[in-house]
């Protein structure tokens, strides 16, 4: 059913002008889907409050509520065309009142962990994109139909929303800032095997896969109230530089059942590392950040190792925010294993050095949809120096894409030979000691390969080409001369 809600949505957007992507899509039914939600919990909550003899103070005044201007209904609980706005009435009041009101909650809120902020800075980073009124009218009312209030239903539209950001990812270049895929989100997460109590942390949080994923993982671990409260209130953190990514993960958690997302919306890069004090950092930390990007000179004098590459910055910035004893899994590019950069080898020997770097995942190709890199997954503790390195060489035997993604099954041997770092036809150690006190290689040379594969530089393969060209035209040239 609520499937086929969110297809009839896209038909919807997908003829109105002012739409023009999967992502325009995805972001213009996050905030109706929110303000959906908001008035599911207020209902919610004034019921709790009626049944307990109190009185609920409604967050929202009465002209806001989606029940006074999105769908007014008639007495048998059907919709009222005579009092529900649409057409231009409609967008001239979501543009010029609603989303002005809404985004005036981010000063109005007592602090930034409040669902109060979380609405200012939702509707003050995002606007209605949706051109006709009519178009509008049709979505809301697909909207409408929706359910909040069972865990079940919540848990359906978690499920469909996350295979929206799915599709936002597969619809452009940089479909992986939205999309880790969730079986390696899954094995990343059974290694660190995280528990109640632990703050959890992803600083390049994107659409909060790893902050959803890892609630699901300790929801049934909660046994009691107090657990319950500790992992909606203070286990599960975020920072997100994009305002639409940033939007899809306070929708994303708040679908998958955290009310009030800590969530920020910042540049994780523009705070100075050496800021960072003890009641800053995590036990937990999970990552994808983005890679490729080239940060300004000012935002890299935050950093002891000075570079342009994000991913690099992030790997400074997650060392940092790290408890001593604190655990971490980040995707990273697999060329950050060999790069012979001055800011390659000194992060490697940081890494080496102050933290135990115990197991690299090599990633196949393909395993990101839509990215051309090969990634690995480094894991590591602070505190202590390495002594080993665990490798192993994901192969799910099949080229993957698309059609082929990643499963739970491909990783899960990984999962159990990381447990004792068992050495196997995909697995090996590697100690510390033989690992090169100059360049810190930590290329992934599986032992039991065979022959490497031993790829030539374009300049040789060219040089090439040249000296069997002249020794054709050589030879033609003799075939010449005896003719």
């Amino acid at each position: 059913m609520f499937e086929q809600t969110f297809k009839n949505i896209d038909d919807i957007l997908h003829k109105d002008a002012g739409c023009t992507s999967e992502l325009d899509y995805t972001e213009q039914s996050s905030w109706l889907l929110f303000l959906k939600y908001l008035d599911a919990l207020e209902a919610d909550k004034a019921t709790e409050a009626e049944l307990e003899g109190k009185a609920y103070t409604f967050i929202l005044d009465k002209a806001y509520r989606w029940e006074t201007w999105a769908a007014p209904k008639t007495a048998d609980g059907k919709l009222d065309h005579n009092t529900a706005l649409t057409g231009d009435d409609l967008t001239e009041f979501v543009d010029r009142k609603l989303f002005p009101y809404l985004a005036g909650f981010k000063q109005r809120a007592t602090g930034p962990n409040t669902i109060e902020y979380k609405i200012g800075e939702i509707f003050g980073e995002i606007k209605n994109r949706i051109q006709s009124g009519y178009n509008l009218r049709d979505v809301i009312e697909r909207v409408d139909e929706l359910r909040f209030r069972a865990q079940t239903e919540k848990h359906e539209l978690s499920h469909l929303y996350e295979a929206k950001i799915k599709n936002m990812g597969n619809a452009g270049r940089n479909g992986g800032e939205y999309y880790t895929p969730r079986p390696l989100i899954r094995a990343m997460i059974k290694v660190l095997d995280p528990k109640i109590g632990e703050r959890i942390y992803d600083a390049a949080c994107g659409s909060a896969g790893f902050l959803c994923e890892a609630f699901e993982y300790l929801s049934p671990k909660a046994t009691k109230a107090a657990d319950l409260t500790t992992l909606q209130t203070r286990t599960f953190y975020g920072k997100e530089k994009k305002s639409l990514a940033y939007v899809i993960a306070i929708m994303n958690m708040i679908l998958h059942g955290i009310e009030a997302p800590n969530v920020i919306h910042t540049n994780t890069l523009g705070e100075n590392v050496n800021d960072i004090q003890e009641k800053d950092r995590y036990d937990v930390i999970l990552a994808n950040p983005p890679f490729g990007g080239k940060e300004r000179q000012e935002v890299q004098q935050n950093f002891p190792i000075k570079t342009g590459e994000t991913a690099f910055l992030f790997m400074q910035h997650f060392v940092k925010s790290l408890k001593a004893g604190g655990r971490a899994a980040i995707v990273i590019k697999n060329t950050f294993l060999s790069n012979t950069d001055n800011a390659s080898v000194s992060l490697r020997k940081l890494l080496l050095e102050s933290c135990n770097l115990h197991t690299v995942l090599d990633c196949p190709g393909g395993t990101f949809q839509g990215a051309g890199v090969k990634t690995v997954v480094l894991f590591f503790v602070k505190g202590s120096p390495t002594k080993k390195v665990w490798y192993y060489q994901l192969d799910p035997g099949r080229n993957m894409g698309k059609t082929n993604p990643l499963n739970d099954a491909d990783l899960s041997e990984f999962v159990e030979l990381q447990k004792t770092f068992a050495d196997s036809g995909k697995s090996w150690n590697v100690e510390a000691a033989g690992i090169d006190q100059a360049t810190f290689d930590l290329s992934v040379k599986n032992p039991d390969a065979g022959e490497a594969v031993v790829h030539r530089s374009p300049q040789n393969i060219m040089d090439e080409i040249a000296a069997l060209d002249s020794e054709s035209a050589e030879i033609l040239a003799n075939i010449k001369a005896l003719l």
